[in-house]
C-alpha cells in the first residue's frame, strides 16, 4: 500500500473516529457537564487507565516493537511465531498491571488530584470501573501497532468507532435514567457510577474485540506461545528501558500538572479545571490525529524500513517530505482552530461564560501543534535506528521545563488562568524538546537537509496568519462573544465550522496566488486518489 493511499485510509478513519468521539463527549457534557466537581472526579478516574497505560505500553510499542516487526516481517513464517510470543507477554503483562492498578485505585487517585474527601471519593468509585479499561487498551494498542507495522492500517484506526458509539448509548442512557449537569457530588449512587464509568469501560471492550476480529481475517494465527527463550527480550529490553523511562517522565510531570489544576475545581465550577482541560486536548487532537498522525504513521513504517535496509539518503529525504507535508495542514490548522476557539469550546461547555474560560487552554495547547508534527518524525527516526536513549534525553529537558514552569505557575497565577498556563507551559517546553531532538538527529546521521524544510514552513506560516484573521473577523461579524454562534453547542459547531471554512479558503488562495509548490504536490496526490 502506498503512502498516500494509506495516509487516506487512516485519515479517513481517524477523522471518522474523531467526529462520533467528539458527539460522545458532547452527549457526556450534557450528563454531567465540564465544569464542576463531578465531571473533574470523573475526568481524573477515566484518564488514569491512559496514563498507565502510556507508561507501560506506548513507548514500548512506538520505540521497540514496530521496528522489530518490520525486521521479523521478512522471515520465512511472516513473523508468526515471534507475534505469537509477543501477543501472550503483552497479554499477561497487562493483566497482572491492571489488576494492582485497580486494586490501588484510592491511592492512584490521590496521587494525580488534590481533592477533598468527597470528590476523592466519588473518583475513586469511578476509578474502580475505568481502570479495567487498561488491559484492553494495552491488547488493542499492541495488536493494532503490530497491524500497522505489516502495513495493513485500517483496523486500527477505524475500530474506536465502535468505542464511540458504545459509549453515546450508554451515556444517554444515563441521561434518561439520571437526568442532565449532574455535575455536583450530591445525589450519586452506585447505579449512577457504574451506569457513567461501566459505559466508558464497555466501549474500549468493544473496540478490542474488533480488532480481534480483523486480525483473525488478516490471516495471523491468534494463539498463545510460552516459549519466549530466542525472541530477542534481551535487546528489546534494553531498548524498552530507555523508553520506558521516557514516558515515566511525562507521566511525572503529568501528574504534577493534574495535581495543578485540580485545585482549580469547585462547587461552583467557575474555572477551567481537569475536565476543561481534557476537552481542549480533545479538540487539539482532532487535527493531531488526522494530519500528524494519519500521514506520519505510514512514513514512520517506510523510515524503519529505510534504517534496516541501511537506505540513509532515502531516509532522509523521507524525514524533509514528511514535515513539509504535516507542516502544510498543522499551520493552517493551527490558525483555523485558534480563530474559532470560543465558539468551538461552546460546544463542550454549556454557557458563553464556560467556553470563554475554556477558549485560553484549547489556544494555549495549540502553540505547540506544528513542533510536534516535526517531533513525531525525528523522535521515531530515532527509533527505527534501534536508538531509544537518545529520546530519553530531550523528554528529561522537557519533562524537566514542564515541572519547573508549572510549579513557578502553581504558586504565582491566578487560579481562573492556571489551566490555560499550565498548558501553555506544555506547549513551550515541547518546542524547546523539538530543537533539541533535531539538533542531536543531526549529530547522529549527519546533515537532514532540511534548510528547504523549514523555509516551506515558514511561507505556510506566513501564509497562515491573513487566513485566521479572516476567521477571526467571521466570528466578530457575527457578534464575537455576544453572537449566534455562542448561543448553543448546535450554533457552535456551525460557527466554528464556518470559521475554519474561511480561514482554510484563504490560506489555499494565498498558497495558488503565490504558487507553493507543496500545493500543487498535494493537489496531484488527491487527483491520484481519486482516480
Amino acid at each position: 500500500m502506498g503512502l498516500g493511499r494509506a495516509s487516506a485510509m487512516i485519515a479517513a478513519g481517524t477523522f471518522t473516529s474523531r467526529i462520533t468521539g467528539l458527539l460522545r463527549t458532547v452527549v457526556l457534557v450534557v450528563a454531567i457537564n465540564s465544569f464542576g466537581q463531578a465531571p473533574n472526579a470523573f475526568g481524573v478516574a477515566n484518564q488514569l487507565p491512559n496514563s498507565i497505560y502510556m507508561v507501560i505500553s506506548a513507548g514500548v510499542l512506538t520505540g521497540v516493537i514496530v521496528p522489530q516487526v518490520v525486521r521479523v516481517s521478512a522471515q520465512k513464517d511472516g513473523g508468526h511465531d515471534f507475534l505469537a510470543k509477543l501477543l501472550t507477554l503483552g497479554a499477561l503483562i497487562m493483566g497482572v498491571v491492571t489488576l494492582v492498578a485497580t486494586l490501588c485505585a484510592p491511592l492512584l487517585i490521590s496521587l494525580f488530584a488534590n481533592f477533598g474527601p468527597a470528590e476523592h471519593a466519588l473518583a475513586t468509585q469511578f476509578a474502580y470501573w475505568c481502570i479495567p479499561q487498561l488491559f484492553f487498551y494495552g491488547m488493542f494498542a499492541l495488536l493494532g501497532e503490530i497491524l500497522n507495522a505489516r502495513k495493513m492500517f485500517a483496523p486500527y484506526a477505524w475500530a474506536p468507532i465502535v468505542n464511540n458509539f458504545v459509549s453515546i448509548a450508554g451515556f444517554i442512557l444515563f441521561i434518561v435514567l439520571f437526568g442532565q449537569n449532574r455535575n455536583t457530588l450530591e445525589g450519586w449512587d452506585t447505579s449512577m457510577v457504574i451506569t457513567l464509568a461501566g459505559t466508558a469501560t464497555l466501549g474500549v471492550v468493544a473496540q478490542t474485540v474488533v480488532l480481534v476480529f480483523f486480525w483473525r481475517r488478516a490471516g495471523i494465527p491468534l494463539k498463545f506461545d510460552f516459549r519466549w527463550r530466542g525472541m530477542g527480550l534481551g535487546h528489546m529490553g534494553k531498548l524498552a528501558t530507555w523508553t520506558l523511562l521516557t514516558t515515566l517522565i511525562g507521566q511525572a510531570v503529568g501528574i504534577v500538572q493534574s495535581r495543578t489544576i485540580t485545585t482549580a475545581s469547585t462547587a461552583s465550577g467557575e474555572y477551567a479545571s481537569v475536565a476543561a482541560s481534557q476537552y481542549a486536548w480533545l479538540v487539539y487532537m482532532l487535527p493531531y490525529s488526522m494530519i500528524i498522525l494519519a500521514i506520519g504513521t505510514p512514513y514512520f513504517t517506510r523510515i524503519s524500513e529505510h534504517s534496516a535496509a541501511k537506505r540513509h539518503t532515502e531516509l532522509r529525504a523521507d524525514v524533509g517530505q514528511s514535515i513539509r507535508i504535516l507542516g502544510l495542514f498543522t499551520v493552517i490548522a493551527v490558525a483555523a482552530v485558534t480563530a474559532a476557539a470560543v465558539p468551538a469550546s461552546r460546544v463542550f461547555t454549556n454557557s458563553p461564560a464556560e467556553a470563554g474560560a475554556m477558549a485560553p487552554v484549547l489556544i494555549a495547547y495549540l502553540v505547540s501543534l506544528v513542533p510536534m508534527g516535526v517531533l513525531f518524525i525525528i523522535q521515531r527516526t530515532f527509533y527505527a535506528y534501534g536508538d531509544a536513549r537518545t529520546p530519553f534525553v530531550f523528554t528529561v529537558v522537557q519533562g524537566s521545563l514542564v515541572l519547573v514552569l508549572t510549579l513557578v505557575a502553581a504558586a504565582t497565577t491566578p487560579i481562573e488562568r492556571l489551566a490555560a498556563t499550565v498548558a501553555l507551559v506544555q506547549s513551550l517546553s515541547g518546542i524547546v524538546q523539538t530543537i533539541i531532538a533535531v539538533v542531536l538527529l543531526r549529530r547522529k546521521i549527519g546533515p537532514l537537509g532540511l534548510g528547504s524544510t523549514w523555509w516551506a514552513l515558514t511561507r505556510f506560516i506566513l501564509m497562515a496568519i491573513p487566513a485566521g484573521a479572516a476567521g477571526w473577523a467571521v466570528f466578530m461579524i457575527a457578534g464575537g462573544t455576544e453572537g449566534w454562534m455562542l448561543q448553543g453547542m448546535l450554533q457552535g459547531i456551525l460557527g466554528a465550522g464556518a470559521i475554519a471554512v474561511v480561514s482554510v479558503l484563504v490560506y489555499v488562495g494565498l498558497l495558488a496566488l503565490f504558487r507553493a509548490p507543496e500545493l500543487t504536490v498535494a493537489v496531484d496526490a488527491v487527483r491520484r486518489r481519486r482516480g
